[in-house]
């Protein structure tokens, strides 16, 4: 059977030279799913080693000059993370030599002709039919704001951030700024006083408490509905990544924990493309409403989330550590559950204000910038205006040069990569412009150290001293819940029984390598109740919670555990005293209900992955497809 004509159709094919010049000779042919690299000279492959290269493996590109002034190729430089012989993520440079032409006006042509195409192809850009590629087929780089909560991951948040996130997404040509929150709710305050237009994105890197924060403020503005239509997404650095773990699955990846989930999420940043997200309205016994992305959790679950907190310094361990305690005192608790059934299929998805698809700079340091009126790039900081405990970062935007980020300690200049003793040393090419409109890398000046001290015409609020998580007053009404308290309609299903544990939750992981939910997705329009009656041994329940790893809990034929699929839900614990969570973070203990906002929010997922089959499909049309390839490349070889 043919393989699918985008995966193996070439978009792209030529030959290029390598860096060092001394180097082999190459056929390059871009695909719309990989770049495939075949050695031409000295001795052609009929199996190229290590010649494919997946796009879902590429976070950008740039085009490069030598600083030898007789030089006249040009070259083109990708950036690659591909997977280890031990299965970890590593970055690789892939630098090729255009010079074919006699002059570099001509080689520079050709070699921003291949970046532009594999950056459309990154960005989900379509390639014109008549083969005509141009820079304007690419937009302005999207802003984003980078929130990082430096202790998040035992601390390593801002070491990450610094020595793998913002190595990346400056490949990939994405202009940001950086704020090191400070405190719980930090981040909430930041969200109420942004002005909204100046960015594309917000993006946590954290785990799943520092998000849980955004979006609450961005509902809780006074333009709340044009407010949550701003584009999330999360680059896990916390103890608890639980829609980090969704994202990873949605973007085809294999399950990944720690640095290489972080990899694979940023990798899936750098693509751009967002989704609509469901949001859960959850109404407190106090009458205060807060909004979840994740999960509501009762019983089992929130004890040990909660109970956890004393062992945060280790990490997911933590997890590991208080479940075993938790089954060591295992607890049951009376209540009543009351759902209104999923009985329809959802409302079609609303299109997603997805992140815009980034035009790469092209260069790996762009030329100082012209001077500039105050532009709303590197205005939004100091309008903020909060003090912050260290320089705040942004990527191109002000009139000082960033200093070059490095990864694992290489930094972009690829003599160190590629070149050898006596070879001229590449830099970015100064021919190849920025697009109008596009920003320079900046350093913003340093600020004075201490607590920060919020002007009052800031239009921010007071920080929360007492660091109890807040609730929002805005946001859409519950059109199908009752009052809290008054009688449930007759099409509502209610259980009153003893549970170990009642877990509500939105998206298919409750972490990073628990998969809950297994056939939830970010749009579904449903709550998925699972629940465990009481009865069940704690070996059972442990085997329970270790099948969700893969997802397989609910084909053990456990009779103590149950689910169904809602619209609303309500719970009324009958115990006087337990823990209650929102998305991880307690809340007031008491009766509580909510309702499922179907695609309220947008995140930032990337695009959708190749499931296993499809996954094979693509690898078998490789080694078909490679087949013809090879023809071209014996082709041009034996004519050269």
């Amino acid at each position: 059977m043919a393989p699918p004509l985008a995966a193996s159709t070439p978009l792209l094919h030529g030959e290029f030279g390598s860096y060092p010049a001394r180097g082999p000779r190459y056929a390059l042919t871009l695909t719309s799913q990989a770049l495939h690299i075949q050695r031409l000279r000295p001795k052609p492959e009929a199996r190229p080693r290590g010649g494919l290269v997946p796009l879902a493996e590429v976070s950008g590109c740039c085009t490069l000059r030598s600083r030898s002034p007789s030089d006249s190729a040009a070259y083109f430089c990708i950036y690659t993370y591909p997977r280890g012989r031990l299965g970890g993520r590593r970055r690789a440079t892939r630098t090729f030599r255009a010079d074919g032409a006699a002059t570099y006006e001509e080689n520079r042509a050709e070699a921003q002709r291949w970046a532009i195409a594999l950056t459309c192809l990154l960005r989900g850009l379509p390639l014109p039919g008549d083969g005509e590629i141009t820079t304007d087929l690419l937009p302005r780089p999207p802003r984003l704001l980078l929130l990082v909560n430096p202790f998040g991951g035992r601390g390593l948040a801002w070491q990450w951030c610094k020595n793998y996130v913002l190595p990346m997404i400056s490949e990939a040509g994405l202009s940001f700024n950086l704020i090191q929150t400070e405190r719980q709710n930090h981040a909430r305050e930041l969200v109420q006083g942004l002005r909204l237009s100046e960015w594309d994105g917000i993006v946590t890197v954290s785990g799943d408490g520092l998000l849980y924060e955004v979006l609450n403020g961005l509902l809780d503005r006074s333009d709340w509905e044009e407010a949550v239509k701003m584009p999330v997404g999360i680059l896990p650095c916390g103890s608890g990544n639980a829609l980090a773990g969704a994202v990873n699955q949605h973007g085809g990846f294999e399950p990944a924990l720690g640095l290489d989930l972080l990899l694979n999420c940023s990798l899936l940043l750098c693509r751009g493309g967002g989704h609509p997200l469901d949001l859960l309205s959850v109404t407190l016994a106090s009458g205060s409403r807060c909004f979840s992305f994740l999960s509501v959790a009762w019983g089992f679950v929130s004890d040990v989330d909660i109970q956890s907190e004393r062992f945060r310094a280790l990490g997911s361990v933590r997890f590991t550590l208080g479940t075993m305690l938790g089954l060591a005192t295992l607890h049951t608790y009376r209540g009543r559950l009351s759902y209104l059934p999923a009985t329809v299929e959802p409302p079609s998805p609303t299109p997603a204000h997805g992140l815009p698809r980034a035009k790469s700079e092209l260069t790996l340091t762009p030329d100082p910038a012209p001077p500039m009126a105050h532009s709303p790039l590197h205005r939004s900081v100091s309008d903020l205006p909060l003090p912050l405990p260290q320089p705040a970062l942004a990527s191109p935007g002000s009139p000082e040069p960033l200093p070059i980020l490095s990864l694992n300690g290489g930094g972009p200049e690829l003599a160190g990569d590629w070149g050898g003793a006596g070879d001229a040393p590449l830099s970015p090419d100064p021919l190849l412009s920025s697009p109008p409109g596009s920003p320079k890398a900046a350093l913003l000046s340093p600020v004075a150290q201490g607590p920060p001290v919020i002007p009052p015409s800031s239009g921010l609020p007071p920080p929360t001293p007492d660091g109890r998580v807040s609730t929002s007053t805005c946001g859409p009404p519950d059109h199908l819940l009752p009052p809290l308290g008054s009688p449930l309609p007759p099409d509502w299903v209610t259980l009153e029984e003893d549970f170990v544990l009642m877990l509500a939750i939105s998206p298919s992981h409750l972490g990073a390598d628990m998969v809950a939910a297994p056939h939830a997705r970010f749009d579904d329009g449903l709550v998925h109740l699972c629940w465990v009656r009481s009865g069940i041994s704690r070996t059972a329940l442990l085997r329970l919670f270790l099948a969700m790893e893969r997802g397989s809990h609910f084909s053990l034929g456990c009779p103590q555990l149950g689910y169904a699929a809602a619209r609303a839900f309500r719970l009324e614990p009958l115990t006087p005293r337990g823990v209650l969570t929102v998305d991880g973070e307690q809340v007031e203990y008491g009766p509580l209900q909510a309702q499922m906002h179907p695609g309220l929010g947008t995140l930032l997922t990337g695009p959708p992955g190749l499931c296993h089959g499809a996954a094979l499909l693509f690898h078998n049309s490789w080694l078909w497809g490679s087949q013809d390839l090879f023809r071209i490349v014996l082709t041009e070889a034996v004519g050269g």
